[in-house]
């Protein structure tokens, strides 16, 4: 797939039962702060229609919705600290062409809603993706899980189950927490920052724990455009939802081990967030699951080598449907 043509479309309003939101995505209310390492794969950005839909516990989920959309749907379910604008390498490239490209701000972050006390609960997170699929009709989509988007997507299949989903790409994924064996799946350098990403009282120490958290996300030199957008989404999250995610004590191995359906393993071999020893080890516990490992790339491969990335994501679509 050559995800450097030239596109301007014009969709179709969505029909699903979700209602459009009125308000502008942070990337449609900041040009200035686009892809700036070369502006999008296109001559114009993708449009992207944006949704505000009720999550587990009427909390309102923001979620952004692209490409085709009468085509084979791809959720992307970004990491810990993030936001959809996460995936803009993915929203606006060549993938729209032949897929529905859908997005969600995770309860919590971006423009989602961020209430106290309603992060721990593994039934939550299931219910969340649930409502974003049923919601706006997306029929067996394709997962695409970063960081602790794993964790939030073993959730989802603990609940669900995984008969109405096409497949899961693990990207740099986390898939349990609050062991040892899993605090062992993390970086050193991650591991140093938890206290200060907790700490929300001081407003300059915090944000320097997030600059220096930020600075773990991409292996490859990014601009200082794209580091200020990354660091403003990161500044969404409350201390108090980071604190939570941080706290939960889960282990996915017995639902991975059920898996029948495809499974992709995306890691980058120089990141500096979750060790591709995760990676592997997601890789030895679902049955046929196949790895791509990006050895130029820290915890972001689908940025820092979108190209390579959208060109697997599309082949294994295929192989999905």
């Amino acid at each position: 797939m050559d995800d450097t043509l030239s596109l301007s479309v014009h969709l179709p309003p969505p029909t699903a039962r979700a209602q459009p939101a009125t308000s502008m995505s942070l990337l449609e209310a900041n040009p200035g702060l686009r892809d700036a390492e070369g502006g999008f794969p296109f001559s114009e950005p993708i449009p992207v229609r944006v949704h505000t839909l009720e999550g587990a516990g009427g909390v309102p989920l923001r979620v952004y919705d692209a490409g085709d959309l009468y085509g084979p749907p791809i959720l992307f379910v970004h990491g810990f600290s993030q936001c959809h604008l996460s995936w803009r390498r993915q929203l606006h490239s060549a993938l729209g062409l032949g897929f529905r490209l859908v997005a969600v701000d995770l309860r919590g972050h971006g423009h989602s809603g961020k209430p106290r006390g309603a992060y721990g609960d593994g039934r939550l997170w299931a219910e969340d993706l649930h409502a974003v699929i049923s919601s706006l009709e997306l029929e067996r989509p394709l997962l695409v899980a970063w960081s602790y988007g794993g964790m939030v997507v073993s959730d989802y299949l603990r609940h669900y189950g995984q008969e109405h989903l096409a497949g899961v790409n693990f990207v740099s994924a986390m898939v349990k927490g609050g062991s040892e064996e899993a605090f062992g799946l993390l970086s050193n350098e991650l591991l140093s920052l938890i206290p200060g990403l907790f700490a929300g009282q001081d407003e300059d120490a915090d944000r320097d724990t997030l600059e220096r958290f930020v600075s773990l996300l991409h292996h490859q030199p990014v601009t200082p455009e794209t580091r200020r957008l990354v660091l403003a989404y990161n500044e969404l999250v409350p201390a108090h939802v980071r604190e939570a995610l941080c706290a939960r004590s889960v282990d996915n191995d017995d639902v991975l081990s059920r898996l029948t359906l495809p499974v992709l393993v995306s890691h980058g071999l120089e990141d500096r967030v979750v060790l591709p020893a995760s990676g592997r080890h997601i890789a030895s516990v679902v049955p046929g699951a196949l790895v791509s490992l990006y050895p130029n790339s820290g915890h972001s491969p689908f940025w820092e080598e979108s190209r390579r990335f959208n060109r697997e994501l599309a082949a294994f679509a295929a192989r999905c449907w």
